[in-house]
C-alpha cells in the first residue's frame, strides 16, 4: 500500500485534516484583513501612497497596528509548518481519533493564539501556552512521521 492511499476521502484522519486546515488557513487569511481594519480604525499607515485614503491618515507606528502584524507575521512563520507535519503524520496512516484530535487541539490553539494575542490581549502566559501546545503537536508528528518512514 503507498503512502498516497491514506489521502482520500475515505481516510477520516484525511477528512479532519482538509477540514480543520482550511479553517487554520482561513483564519491566516482573515489577518491581512484584522490589520488592514486596525491601520484604518487607528489612522496609521506605512506606505505613502496610503496617507491620501482617508483624511485621518498618517504614516506612523500604532501599537494595535503593530499587534495585529506580529500576530500575522507569527502564524506565516507556524502555519505552513504545522500543515506540513500534520500532512506526513497523515500519510504515516496514525489511528484516526488521534490524528483528529491531535489536529483540532492544535487548530484550536492557534486560534486562541490570534484571539490574545491580536484581538483581545492578554498577559502571558496565554498566549505562551497556545503557542507552544501547537509547536508540540507539531514536533511529535514530525517525529512520528519519521519513525513511521525511517530508513537509511
Amino acid at each position: 500500500m503507498s503512502v498516497f492511499d491514506t489521502l482520500n476521502y475515505n481516510n477520516y484522519a484525511f477528512r479532519v485534516y482538509i477540514t480543520w486546515g482550511g479553517l487554520l488557513l482561513i483564519k491566516l487569511l482573515f489577518m491581512a484583513f484584522l490589520t488592514s481594519f486596525q491601520r484604518i480604525r487607528k489612522g496609521a499607515v506605512e506606505n505613502p501612497e496610503d496617507v491620501g485614503v482617508r483624511s485621518n491618515m498618517e504614516i506612523k507606528k500604532d501599537e494595535d497596528v503593530e499587534r495585529v502584524r506580529r500576530a500575522h507575521l507569527n502564524d506565516l512563520e507556524n502555519i505552513p509548518a504545522f500543515l506540513f507535519a500534520a500532512l506526513m503524520y497523515i500519510m504515516a496512516d496514525p489511528h484516526p481519533i488521534a490524528a483528529a484530535w491531535l489536529i483540532r487541539i492544535a487548530v484550536l490553539a492557534r486560534i486562541g493564539h490570534t484571539i490574545v494575542y491580536a484581538i483581545y490581549p492578554i498577559r502571558q502566559p496565554a498566549r505562551g501556552i497556545c503557542f507552544f501546545i501547537t509547536l508540540g503537536i507539531t514536533v511529535f508528528m514530525i517525529i512520528w512521521s519519521m519513525v513511521i518512514f525511517f530508513e537509511i
